[in-house]
């Protein structure tokens, strides 16, 4: 009798030790299931926020900011579209807006350097300076680069996203170089709230951020040669 009692309790302890796993597996699968959910959701632009979702991140200033990583080719990778349609049309515009972007920057690359020529011919023709007037001008051209693209966007960043300076200066070297880990995402935080112009002036900042970065690279380059 005793042998026939461990072996029922051997028995009901296998099968309850069956059912744990079982419903373990079953909770896991659906948990899985749900996870995988909330990443698609979250990379076709949909953001939980408390009981209620977001759609904000394809309205206009979100569709915009998308296009201009696309034709930049920084493909920051936390936005794509979900659809057939969506993709082929992706596809298209980036085969004309890549070339497009490239040759709108090398045209605001240009006008920069016009801008800086123009200033040294005038400080010749004032102070009668040669190569000083020159280096001075370009000095001042890069200066105020570094101002305007790499070391003031740090403290928007900080203000509108609650980062630190260095992952603001991070996010904008590695937005401008066009490396774009996605790592570091401007408008992602759905606790914060953001002003209607933001994405679009930080979307022209990339612009002519890496219109400038390209011209700096140039003048190395030149420098080097």
């Amino acid at each position: 009798s005793e042998v026939v009692v461990v072996c029922d309790f051997t028995s009901q302890h296998w099968k309850c030790q069956s059912h744990k796993l079982a419903v373990r597996g079953f909770v896991g699968s659906h948990v899985i299931v749900s996870l995988q959910g909330i990443i698609q959701a979250y990379k076709s632009g949909v953001t939980l926020q408390g009981n209620t979702t977001s759609l904000g991140r394809w309205d206009f200033s979100g569709s915009f900011f998308f296009s201009i990583s696309a034709i930049t080719t920084i493909g920051y990778g936390n936005l794509s579209p979900s659809t057939v349609a969506g993709r082929i049309f992706c596809i298209l515009f980036a085969l004309f807006g890549i070339p497009l972007n490239l040759v709108l920057l090398n045209e605001i690359g240009q006008l920069m350097l016009l801008g800086v020529q123009h200033c040294a011919h005038r400080l010749e023709e004032v102070f009668h300076w040669q190569k000083k007037a020159s280096l001075l001008v370009k000095t001042c051209a890069l200066v105020t680069g570094l101002l305007l693209f790499l070391l003031l966007p740090p403290l928007l960043f900080s203000d509108k996203e609650g980062w630190s300076y260095e992952e603001g200066f991070y996010y904008s070297f590695v937005t401008l170089s066009t490396i774009g880990f996605g790592d570091y995402v401007i408008g992602m935080n759905p606790d914060r709230t953001y002003p209607g112009w933001y994405k679009n002036v930080i979307s022209l900042w990339i612009l002519f951020g890496m219109a400038w970065l390209a011209l700096v690279i140039k003048f190395c380059i030149n420098f080097l040669e």
